[in-house]
């Protein structure tokens, strides 16, 4: 048997690549829709994707397994649980519990797991020349390393109303039923690992045990003591904010997202055809480091740094249908086009690496010192609301920046904004943004944690 795991630090994703090397027939599950690098893998072991499968509707990417299916004729195979709201809209073979397939000598069960989600599959693998013990099971956002996959993003982010507590008791029943029941030396391949939004305290590991997470999880005794309520409050306490795009990965996945096909390398453009761009309403993805970008900030950009929270920043801030233009070193240009794919940012229509020939300006952030001069500005926070319960600026609103474009509506226009975050980096990505959008921003530099250094004293308790 081969195995490949591929792993996507910054939405912390991880997909899979299964092969016997007998027959050469191979399995995706989970893909990305830069689908290439699943083919070149298989290639290079000799195998044929024949099959393709994914554990669940997404919510923080847009799935690559229609793309992939597409490309290499592969069989897709996907989850026909969960009821006719969460029935996928393409054609694919449906699967539901007990059924089992085989890619050559390996065969694969699959288990019906809601709670994270309704049609949430789990898959059992099977390596028959070895025996007939399972091995390993795939459980995308069902069981974690360390933690369970929230069963609130459905209302949190897709518009459901307090559909958490019918998914938390789904979970108990397939942790109870299905999870338990498996051997203790099967091993363990999540959807996810430590910084995903899809739990609150994923490990950084990347595979666990059924016997490990039996001994020590937090919620097996509650789950084999049969102490639904306390599993159920512990379970739902805490949970992160969900950033709002979310709502769109699921609508998207559940009817298919767009074909890529084959892509043209991004045009060069220079800085008459940059400006032609933007007076028809692109905007500008400026990748430079955020010192770069404050020293000149091009009229209708936004600031991602091309660096390991590129995609996170382009779900949270990105509308998808603009058409954009990548300012960015051009060698990157295609790597950072790929990186956007994941989360649904398909009209990139050009790049450039320089913003000489520009409307730009100077947007220098404010000091701590500075900001008493601008007591009539909304203070905008938009860290994590745990992080605003913990310590504030005082009068601040608390905004997560994953929500900012929903809530455009909320903030003033005939008053200034300035955006903290707690050391700087995320709120020069929202400040970007409101800039592009046409609102009067100030940034504070250091965030709150520069403000809380220069009150210390003021914070002690007495």
């Amino acid at each position: 048997m081969y195995f490949e795991r591929f792993y996507d630090t910054d939405l912390a994703q991880a997909s899979y690549l299964l092969g016997c090397q007998k027959t050469g027939e191979g399995l995706v599950i989970d893909p990305v829709r830069d689908v290439g690098i699943y083919q070149r893998a298989a290639a290079a072991q000799g195998l044929r994707i024949t099959h393709v499968t994914e554990t669940h509707i997404h919510a923080d990417y847009l799935s690559g397994s229609r793309e992939l299916a597409a490309a290499t004729g592969a069989q897709l195979l996907l989850s026909d649980e969960g009821g006719s709201d969460w029935a996928y809209a393409f054609a694919h073979t449906g699967l539901h519990h007990g059924d089992s397939f085989t890619v050559g000598n390996l065969r694969l069960d699959a288990l019906h797991t809601p709670g994270h989600t309704p049609e949430s599959v789990s898959f059992l693998l099977t390596d028959t020349p070895r025996g007939d013990q399972p091995t390993m099971v795939f459980t995308g956002d069902f069981v974690f390393v360390g933690d369970l996959g929230r069963p609130d993003l459905l209302d949190e982010a897709a518009g459901g109303v307090d559909t958490r507590f019918a998914g938390a008791h789904q979970l108990f029943e397939s942790l109870r039923d299905v999870f338990l029941n498996l051997p203790d030396f099967v091993q363990v391949w999540p959807g996810h690992g430590a910084g995903s939004a899809c739990g609150k305290a994923l490990g950084a590991v990347p595979a666990t045990t059924v016997g490990y997470e039996r001994a020590l999880s937090w919620w097996a005794p509650l789950v084999q003591a049969g102490n639904e309520q306390a599993f159920t409050d512990e379970l739902l306490s805490g949970q992160p904010d969900a950033p709002l795009y979310y709502g769109r990965m699921k609508s998207q996945n559940k009817a298919g997202p767009a074909l890529l096909g084959e892509v043209s390398p991004l045009p060069e453009l220079d800085a008459a055809a940059m400006n032609d761009l933007l007076a028809r309403g692109a905007r500008i993805i400026d990748t430079r480091p955020r010192a770069e970008h404050h020293a000149a900030v091009p009229a209708g950009s936004v600031n991602l740094p091309d660096g390991n929270t590129l995609e996170t920043w382009a779900g949270w801030l990105l509308d998808p249908a603009h058409d954009y233009v990548l300012l960015a070193i051009p060698e990157r240009a295609e790597a950072i086009r790929r990186r956007l794919w994941m989360v649904g940012i398909d009209r990139v229509v050009g790049v450039t690496d320089t913003a000489d020939g520009l409307d730009a300006q100077p947007a220098q952030p404010l000091t701590v010192a500075e900001l008493p001069l601008h007591s009539g500005a909304l203070i905008l926070d938009v860290r994590k609301k745990t992080e605003y319960d913990a310590g504030h600026l005082p009068g601040a609103r608390q905004l997560h920046a994953g929500r900012l474009p929903w809530a455009l509506d909320t903030l003033p226009r005939d008053r200034e904004i300035v955006v903290h975050c707690q050391g700087g980096a995320r709120s020069a990505a929202a400040a970007s943004l409101l800039r592009a959008e046409g609102f009067h921003v100030n940034e504070l530099a250091g965030g709150y944690d520069a403000w809380a250094a220069a009150h210390a004293r003021d914070l002690q308790p007495t």
